[in-house]
């Protein structure tokens, strides 16, 4: 499903307009995007967790050369689905 889909789906769940839910999806997305900026986490009870992770710095190859190359320490945002979310989809319920 991408973005335009999202929003007819929105839009009739909800008997709203298309511009309402994409209103509503970028207001989302903002508020998700703002808070993982500050470094802290977003969680929905059942759905997930939208969290920042931090990566180490690490030596790599570049795989045509073959050389070693240093890939600097980073930031990662990050989802770990709920209970809820995991059991509708494995088809269990929880």
């Amino acid at each position: 499903m991408n973005r335009k889909e999202l929003i007819d789906a929105l839009s009739k769940k909800t008997g709203g307009s298309k511009a309402d839910a994409d209103r509503a999806i970028s207001a989302f997305i903002d508020v998700v995007t703002n808070t993982l900026k500050k470094g802290d986490k977003l969680a929905l009870v059942g759905f997930g967790t939208f969290e920042v992770r931090k990566r180490a710095a690490r030596t790599g190859r570049n795989p045509q050369t073959g050389a070693e190359i240093k890939i600097k320490a980073s930031k990662q945002p990050a989802f770990k689905a709920g209970a809820a979310l995991k059991g509708a989809v494995n088809g269990t319920k929880k």
